[in-house]
């Protein structure tokens, strides 16, 4: 195995691959790469044995072949390589990577060890890149942490038609998100499909691959309910994520609010208003919302005793002449960070109970139910 390769491009599909590589495994040729050399292509993946990542790229390939490396350890040698063409080569046990004048060997690891990664599924529709890489930022916000609880820690995709609706819920909050997207074939008309997938996962892609424009997305909907895998692929670049086991509970009634009480207010300064006086708020003590009709104004107040910090805000409430709320603040500042429009609309039902969130004037796409907490400073 020989080739020649442009120094940047070597560095971008090894840090691409390497997305997938695991923090700590018991198993040491999970953390390789693997290199594959063909006429005129140089491919690199990874995989732990919930992802896959592959990245591919133009090379002067001299004599075709395929490697593992230590994975890290050719991060570490892409970063420190200087600039221009970058030669490397398989000799013996040894991998080889030498640029201006600078060179490094690496051993090998036994390829025929490396467990089989996760296939990708034929194509199931495109969706625009950026706008997804959006959405699923607006809704990971709301996934849980506790690992204990697989099913809450994911974000899950449902495809209607040529609707996308992505959603998260952590128990104590649940972001939805609707967008547009393009199935394939006649898959438009075919019946809804969910699937469930890790939510830090999820986020890491949508990122990575939001400037590659058109995202084709890698499904096989015969198989929606089991554990197989969901692909994202946008140019040369793919990530293949395994489905979690099980999906969200129903967002339809919680997200049913008739006869809340509404507000309208300036999202981004109600966000720095929040930001503001939760900084004299204890641990996760709450921060509460007085809003009033007869006054058109917000007061933001958080603290206890002495120690308080409060900021006034005009507000329009309309279906109640005063609503009190409090929330965790983190939990607030998520939810109002999400949010794209100037203008947000809270429906509030009172203090202890839910509340929506969404974009205000039209009907919003993007929606997030908070719980207010009963326990009001």
């Amino acid at each position: 195995m020989e080739f020649r390769i442009a120094r940047g491009e070597l560095a971008e599909v090894v840090a691409w691959a390497g997305r997938a590589l695991p923090a700590r495994t018991t198993v040491p040729v999970l953390g390789g790469l693997v290199l594959s050399a063909e006429p005129g292509r140089l491919a690199v993946s990874g995989s732990d044995f919930e992802t896959a990542a592959r990245a591919g790229t133009d090379a002067e390939v001299a004599v075709p072949g395929r490697v593992l490396v230590l994975g890290r350890r050719l991060l570490d040698i892409c970063r420190v390589l200087p600039d221009g063409p970058v030669s490397c080569a398989l000799e013996g046990n040894r991998f080889t990577v030498e640029a201006g004048g600078t060179r490094f060997g690496l051993s090998t690891l036994p390829y025929e060890e490396y467990p089989a990664p996760p296939a990708a599924p034929a194509p199931y529709g495109e969706v625009d890149a950026a706008a997804f890489a959006t959405a699923v930022g607006q809704v990971a916000v709301a996934a849980g942490r506790d690992d204990t609880l697989p099913v809450l820690t994911g974000v899950q995709l449902r495809f209607d038609g040529e609707e996308m609706t992505l959603s998260a819920s952590d128990r104590y909050r649940y972001a939805v998100r609707g967008l547009p997207w393009r199935p394939a074939g006649a898959d438009g008309e075919a019946e809804a499909v969910e699937v469930l997938l890790p939510a830090r996962r999820l986020l890491e892609v949508a990122r990575a691959l939001g400037k590659c424009g058109g995202l084709r997305i890698l499904l096989d909907p015969a198989s929606a309910q089991g554990t197989a895998a969901v692909g994202f692929e946008g140019g040369d670049t793919r990530a293949v994520l395994r489905r979690l086991e099980g999906r969200l509970p129903g967002y339809g009634a919680l997200f049913d609010v008739a006869g809340a009480a509404v507000a309208e207010a300036e999202c981004a300064a109600l966000a720095e208003a929040v930001r503001r006086v939760a900084v004299v708020a204890d641990g996760n003590s709450p921060v509460r919302l007085d809003f009033s009709a007869a006054e058109g104004s917000l007061l933001v107040r958080a603290g206890y005793g002495d120690d308080v910090a409060t900021q006034r805000l005009p507000v329009a409430l309309n279906g109640a002449e005063e609503v009190t709320v409090a929330f965790n603040p983190s939990y607030l500042l998520d939810a109002l960070n999400s949010f794209e429009s100037p203008e947000l609309r809270l429906e509030m039902l009172g203090a202890g109970q839910r509340v929506l969130l969404g974009a205000g004037g039209t009907e919003s796409a993007h929606r997030h139910l908070l719980m207010s907490v009963k326990q009001l400073v």
